[in-house]
């Protein structure tokens, strides 16, 4: 048995050893995506426009009676937005989706300038006429209306929404206003009233669950600074938080390195139409607020706002299957695997056309796959550069074997003391006297075992080893077999 184990033990050791030698290195499982990707937010960056249309009719009765119909389109707001759900729900600012001015008394300005021939602004504010009554007429067109008002108006809202899609959609989808904030730069929720790119939904930005308490903090904002098309897409500028929290008032912007005014390079992105646009922490790229403000003068309302406006909503965010998907591949893209993305930018194309982002990778995948960039070419191509001969392998083999016999032989040696014989004892040949000095007759015993290892037998006396013989001249003890005495020579008595 000690034999086996030994070599048991030997042969175990030869192929632990050559493990390393036959197998090649695993590929290196690729980490999570590094921070500050603000592709996980991009596709689902949205144009946000929203218009007025106006219907009036001026009863112009001060000679024949006249029904002059008008119909306006009136600016309201533009900015961006952020897909929060792939039911396509979209967060932005009130401001981009309402106005405090009214825009029934700018197209009371617009139909009485027009119809009347009279200078009148065409703007938000009520004006006066010189002909008194032209100007009594003017002021009855205004709103509110009575029973004495010369005009009918009927206004409604119309909100599009331009996702980030090549090509570009130029009807963009409708959406309905469904909760405003108490303030313009609160948040606003809106929904899609009809249809909805793509077979699964729409792609959406990742909420943060708070935003980052360090001053300095690294972060970029995404927007359009107009309708999507060849020659616009989404901006990205980076930014930095400055001191203080959140809330209705915002949060500052502040180069830490004072190198940039980042207030008024933010505020200036804000007029151009980025108005709303998503911030994104640098740690994982999610959306940590939104842009507000303008001027010389930019800020963020936090997450927290944003949540609170999509629970007043009922509308949850959440993410879909092209998000997954997207975000499987975008993690294999910035670890450099370009070959196993590829098939990932594909899928998400497949699941939502046009998506501009994911084409843009799959472009650049397609490129740098099996070149040197490439890091699942370069784990196949290091064995391959490096690969060893089959014949070392063999020797190598041949000899751990052959120390793994010498090894088991040198344990069997080296027994212990107290360790148990596992075969009987070699004979072992001793002399013995003979009783009649006839010669010596040789016997073949065991060498002496201890106790414990003699096999315990019973006596058995026979009758001829119970009948001793004497001899009666000298008492001298006789053989069995003896005639004579040996000592004196006496007949022993039969």
């Amino acid at each position: 048995m000690a034999r086996l184990t030994a070599l048991a033990g030997g042969v175990a050791v030869a192929l632990v050893s050559l493990v390393p030698i036959v197998l090649p290195a695993m590929p290196a499982m690729a980490h999570e995506h590094p921070s500050g990707i603000t592709d996980l937010v991009t596709p689902a960056v949205v144009r946000v426009e929203a218009t007025s249309h106006v219907k009036i009719t001026l009863l112009d009765h001060i000679g024949e009676l006249v029904h002059v119909e008008r119909s306006y389109d009136v600016p309201i707001g533009v900015g961006t937005g952020t897909v929060v759900n792939p039911e396509g729900a979209v967060v932005t600012l009130t401001r981009v989706v309402r106005t405090d001015q009214d825009v029934a008394v700018y197209a009371a300005n617009r139909v009485f300038a027009e119809h009347h021939k009279v200078k009148i602004p065409a703007d938000f504010k009520r004006h006066k006429l010189k002909d008194d009554l032209l100007n009594h007429h003017l002021k009855e067109c205004y709103p509110p209306k009575t029973d004495t008002a010369t005009c009918i108006i009927d206004v409604t809202t119309e909100i599009t929404i331009f996702p980030n899609v090549s090509p570009a959609d130029p009807k963009g989808l409708k959406a309905d206003l469904v909760y405003a904030g108490s303030q313009p730069d609160s948040p606003a929720v809106l929904v899609p009233s009809g249809r909805v790119v793509g077979s699964v939904g729409m792609p959406t930005a990742p909420l943060a669950d708070k935003v980052p308490d360090q001053q300095g903090s690294p972060t970029n904002v995404a927007g359009f600074l107009g309708r999507p098309g060849p020659n616009v897409q989404h901006t990205v500028e980076i930014a930095h938080l400055g001191k203080g929290g959140t809330g209705e008032n915002g949060r500052q912007f502040a180069d830490p390195e004072n190198k940039v005014d980042e207030p008024v390079k933010l505020g200036g992105l804000v007029d151009r139409g980025m108005r709303g646009a998503p911030v994104i922490g640098d740690k994982d790229g999610h959306v940590i607020g939104l842009l507000i403000g303008g001027g010389k003068d930019a800020r963020m309302i936090g997450v927290r706002e944003v949540a609170a406006a999509l629970a007043k909503a009922k509308v949850a965010p959440r993410r879909g299957a092209i998000d997954s998907t997207f975000e499987a591949a975008l993690t294999r893209y910035h670890t450099h695997y370009y070959t196993d993305a590829a098939p990932g930018f594909q899928r998400v194309l497949e699941l939502y056309p046009g998506n501009v982002v994911a084409a843009g990778l799959l472009k650049t995948s397609l490129s740098k796959r099996g070149g040197p960039e490439d890091a699942g070419t370069k784990q196949a191509a290091a064995p391959a550069a490096k690969s060893t001969p089959l014949w070392p392998v063999s020797v190598a083999a041949a000899v751990l074997f052959l120390a793994a016999g010498a090894g088991a032989f040198l344990l069997w040696r080296r027994r212990g003391p107290d360790e148990e014989p596992d075969l009987p004892p070699p004979l072992v040949a001793t002399p013995q006297a003979n009783d009649d000095g006839a010669g010596q007759t040789v016997m073949v015993r065991r060498t002496q075992l201890p106790l414990h290892a003699i096999p315990q037998q019973k006596k058995v006396l026979t009758a001829q080893q119970t009948a001793t013989k004497y001899c009666t001249a000298c008492g001298m003890r006789l053989g069995h077999a003896h005639r004579f005495c040996g000592y004196c020579g006496h007949p022993s008595e039969t």
